[in-house]
């Protein structure tokens, strides 16, 4: 059996996993250490920082201003154990069916396998079809951005336009958005909304002959991804004028050769995905073909790399120096026992402006499930809501509710040591503010500091008596601060790598399965029927939808109705 940890046991036989001992050791301790003060803590250790920060290889990892002693790592650390988190993590490398309501094997990481060693799946290794179409997207990337890929009227690729949804749009919008340094292949654009608007102003300006299109869908069937390839096609057709031109300005990322054929685009223009690799994690694959185009392959392969790097650091490191589960397990501490509902990453780089963005769909698409591997919806938390900007600009934003606000929201901060633009004094004003702030979120400002600050200001003793209350910060915030020495292809493939790996160590703790994703479906399933109900009523039939409450009922005749004028 593929998780069958002393937790699993216990679980099984009956224990509540709040009730199993590693989970109430660490109540236990919880409330010993609650009203735990940072301030103090630093002002008592002076190596904290030394204790409680993890180097890698370009990527620091700096968890001192977390309401923690060692005794509260050393108990988190043991519910990871405990769960089976290193057992776990070896039978996904090794190909075991962890996902295990869809019967599959999880594999992005075979996907930047470096080493070359062999993966099976079902007795069959699955590194030569992968390095296979790792060949395809050097060859093909380098032909477009050379220009000897050239279009149905003979015209290079200027533009490539990549077409997806979810993880098949995301994780390369963001890469690719991160490295724009490192841009000097054609101009990439990226369509997802099924918004008309987003195509359109997508394609505004762009000459069809010169464009091309990557369509990504494992199935070929995505509403949104076929609905606006379907609209790309037609753009291309009306300005050339041919049909055929479909076969030099669309590749597909898919699984279905058949299906990427009726489309019109060459099966043999399609690179392969496989059934077991999610969406969310899958940019390491062929949809990862835009990044490569734009930053060519030697690039990509850096940020495979990079990944990897990462891979063998969360598979070797023991678990009080490994980085993912570290971030695992205080995310399990502050979620489980401090009530926290929602977690904040802050990048402090402009490039990694998509990064929460994308991390929003890797963690909560993966982990936001109420049901354990036994079928029992749990009774505890599980992923947290996760959101973010870039920093400076959300320190004039929400910051203030991180700061003063009545819910404790931990925090990640991102920034790098060098910037690729270093302008003046820009980056260290920006480091300075990422810094700051998470000191700031630390030690607060107690009233006595207050009363101080405005006594120097020349207030009044009854103006400051009403003021103080407004002016002092508890502080104690968690925050965690990752700092990489540069932001480049190789560092930003162990930062993704890195999160995932704590996804998925969250997901083994809280016994949920991180790697399906049902919840998506409903409402797939209620669309379909709500279009064609859409479409009659715009044709002014007249429609039973008795069978929808009375305010979806009402919405669509209200749409149907301003909709026809």
């Amino acid at each position: 059996m593929v998780f069958d940890s002393e937790l699993d046991r216990l679980v099984r036989a009956g224990t509540p996993l709040t009730e199993t001992p590693p989970w109430r050791a660490l109540a236990e301790h919880w409330e010993r250490v609650r009203r735990l003060e940072m301030r103090e803590a630093f002002a008592k250790d002076p190596e904290r920082f030394r204790r409680f920060s993890v180097a890698v290889d370009g990527l620091l990892f700096d968890y001192s201003k977390n309401r923690i002693t060692e005794e509260t790592i050393r108990r988190l650390l043991a519910l990871a154990e405990a769960s089976g988190v290193k057992e776990a993590a070896a039978a996904m490398v090794s190909g075991q069916p962890i996902n295990w309501t869809e019967r599959r094997a999880v594999l992005h990481v075979a996907l930047r396998n470096r080493s070359n060693r062999s993966v099976l799946v079902d007795d069959h290794d699955v590194m030569p079809a992968v390095n296979a179409v790792l060949e395809r997207m050097r060859q093909f990337s380098t032909a477009v951005r050379d220009g000897s890929w050239r279009g149905a009227t003979g015209l290079p690729i200027r533009t490539v336009v990549h077409i997806g949804i979810g993880g098949s749009h995301l994780g390369p919008e963001m890469i690719t958005g991160a490295l724009r340094p490192y841009h000097d292949g054609p101009a990439v654009r990226f369509v997802s909304n099924v918004d008309a608007t987003d195509f359109v102003e997508t394609v505004r300006g762009l000459s069809p002959a010169e464009t091309l299109f990557i369509v990504a869908s494992k199935t070929f069937t995505t509403q949104e991804t076929m609905t606006n390839a379907a609209t790309a096609r037609s753009w291309l057709i009306d300005a050339v004028g041919d049909g055929s031109a479909v076969a030099r300005h669309f590749v597909a990322l898919s699984a279905d050769r058949k299906a990427v054929g009726a489309f019109g685009i060459d099966p043999d223009s399609m690179f392969e995905l496989w059934d077991w690799v999610g969406g969310r994690y899958s940019s390491w694959s062929a949809i990862g073909l835009p990044v490569a185009v734009a930053v060519g392959f030697d690039r990509f392969e850096e940020l495979l790399e990079g990944g990897h790097a990462m891979d063998r650091h969360f598979l070797e490191a023991p678990l009080e120096r490994n980085i993912p589960v570290l971030m695992a397990v205080l995310g399990v501490w502050y979620g489980n026992f401090f009530g926290a509902a929602s977690h904040a990453v802050l990048p402090y780089d402009e490039y990694l402006s998509r990064l929460p963005a994308y991390l929003q769909q890797a963690d909560m698409e993966s982990n936001g499930k109420s049901v354990d591997r036994d079928s029992r919806r749990v009774e505890y938390q599980t992923g947290p809501i996760l959101w973010g900007e870039p920093g400076t600009n959300g320190q004039h934003a929400f910051f203030q509710l991180i700061h003063q606000g009545t819910r404790l929201v931990p925090c990640d901060f991102i920034g790098c040591a060098r910037s690729h633009n270093p302008i003046g004094d820009h980056h260290p004003k920006l480091m300075a503010n990422m810094i700051a702030q998470a000191e700031a979120l630390m030690v607060g400002r107690t009233a006595a500091e207050a009363r101080a600050e405005l006594g120097r200001r020349g207030l009044r003793d009854a103006e400051v008596a009403a003021l103080l209350p407004h002016v002092v910060f508890e502080g104690n915030r968690p925050s965690n601060t990752i700092l990489l020495d540069e932001l480049t292809p190789r560092t930003l493939g162990m930062l993704i790598a890195a999160y995932e790996h704590k996804i998925f160590t969250q997901g083994v703790i809280w016994r949920i399965n991180s790697f399906d994703q049902w919840g998506v479906e409903l409402g797939k399933v209620l669309a379909t029927r709500v279009l064609d109900e859409e479409r009659r009523l715009l044709a002014g039939e007249d429609v039973d939808l008795s069978g929808h409450d009375s305010s979806t009922a009402g919405l669509l005749r209200a749409f149907a109705e301003k909709a026809r004028g």
